[in-house]
């Protein structure tokens, strides 16, 4: 475990020290804002929701971050009680957000947004792509503003892709057995009239 530690602050401080900007500074409290409760793909179901087209989709989203939310934030995160890097090292940064009050793993911003922009992918990939940058982007900031480890990162990850993955084959499952579509019945032909 104190390797596994010593490996994450590392990779914390290299990205301090190599890629942190007066732009990344600006941006990326924006990000992962746009991350926190999963605020962003939650507005983009319900938008998907209006949409018939989409509505399948907005579903499985919903469904699928309920699902990691339970698992990952309310089991996981209280189970494992693991600690922020934020809260360990008393060197940190200057913090650009508030500091987080619940514990680091796994990451819920990356559990919700992997999650969201697979099930995203699995539907339509037009939108799937540009909400899977996104997705690496809400992840990374979570490593720039000092308030996740690497290996967090790597938890939600792991944890939301068979949750984004599986979600829409389990809604299409519960729909076909209990919502089956009525097969359209075939009109009988008609009688040939047969010539005495």
């Amino acid at each position: 475990m104190e390797t596994i530690v010593t490996y994450d602050f590392s990779v914390l401080w290299w990205i301090q020290e190599h890629l942190r900007t007066t732009f990344g500074d600006a941006a990326m409290p924006i990000i992962t804002h746009l991350g926190s409760a999963g605020i962003v793909w939650i507005v983009a179901a319900f938008v998907l929701l209006c949409i018939p087209k989409y509505r399948k989709c907005g579903i499985d989203m919903l469904i699928g971050m309920l699902i990691g939310l339970i698992v990952g934030n309310l089991i996981l995160k209280n189970l494992v009680a693991r600690s922020r890097p934020c809260w360990i090292n008393t060197d940190a940064p200057a913090m650009l957000i508030a500091i987080p009050q619940d514990y680091s793993f796994p990451s819920g911003h990356t559990l919700s947004s992997t999650i969201a922009s697979l099930v995203l992918l699995r539907h339509d990939k037009r939108i799937g792509i540009p909400a899977a940058v996104l997705a690496v982007l809400i992840a990374f900031s979570r490593m720039y503003l000092f308030v996740h480890f690497p290996t967090d990162i790597l938890g939600g990850l792991l944890l939301g892709l068979p949750i984004g993955w599986g979600t829409p084959l389990l809604t299409e499952r519960f729909r076909a057995r209990f919502f089956p579509q009525k097969e359209e019945q075939s009109l009988p032909e008609p009688e040939k009239e047969t010539i005495p």
